[in-house]
């Protein structure tokens, strides 16, 4: 496996905090990559903030009215920004079947807790942590998995645990795990840019 540079296309509805660190990694010189495009379904995505004053592309895709006509154009615009890869960032909707087709294998996301138990359609945010507290496991985890048109359900690609501690809540479970979610985007990144990982 090879060393390359990654050509990375993202996706966010919010903060896009991973694909920011992703960003502050690459102008870093720490991973070998390049910001082509971020795209997001609200017009007023706060991740549009940070990209302007970065230089990356941003573009705003509205889903609800036309999903169809919306999902060609999304792949359209990542295609001509000559992505080749896609990270998800907070983007809170399901991709569709001309994204999910022209990148498959290609798009990644983070999911805050162990796959595929606490995995699945309305499993997120503090969702999440609260139905790791309630099952009493002694660790959660940070999973960096493939993106297929079922909700979390791609191949894994990458690990980290986190304890549960005791007394945790979902909101301390989550803030920690939130903590660790952007440097660990981007060290998974790093090996697949090394060639260490295979996407």
């Amino acid at each position: 496996m090879s060393a390359r540079r990654l050509r990375l296309g993202f996706l966010a509805s919010g903060n896009g905090s991973s694909a920011e660190a992703i960003v502050d990694a690459i102008g870093a010189g720490e991973l070998d990559a390049e910001a082509r495009l971020l795209v997001s379904n609200k017009k007023d995505c706060a991740a549009f903030a940070w990209a302007a004053e970065k230089g990356v592309p941003f573009l705003c895709i509205p889903t609800v009215a036309d999903p169809g006509g919306a999902d060609a154009r999304l792949a359209e615009a990542l295609a001509d920004a000559g992505v080749e890869l896609i990270v998800l960032s907070g983007y809170l909707r399901r991709l569709g079947p001309q994204t999910l087709g022209r990148f498959a294998g290609r798009i990644l996301n983070i999911h805050p807790g162990p796959l595929p138990r606490f995995g699945g359609e309305g499993m997120y945010g503090a969702r999440v942590h609260q139905a790791v507290i309630s099952a009493g496991v002694p660790e959660s985890a940070i999973v960096v998995h493939g993106v297929d048109e079922i909700y979390d359900h791609g191949p894994e690609l990458a690990r980290r645990s986190v304890p549960v501690l005791p007394g945790d809540t979902a909101a301390s479970l989550e803030a920690r795990v939130k903590a660790l979610e952007p440097g660990f985007f981007v060290e998974t990144l790093r090996r697949v840019a090394s060639g260490e990982l295979r996407v």
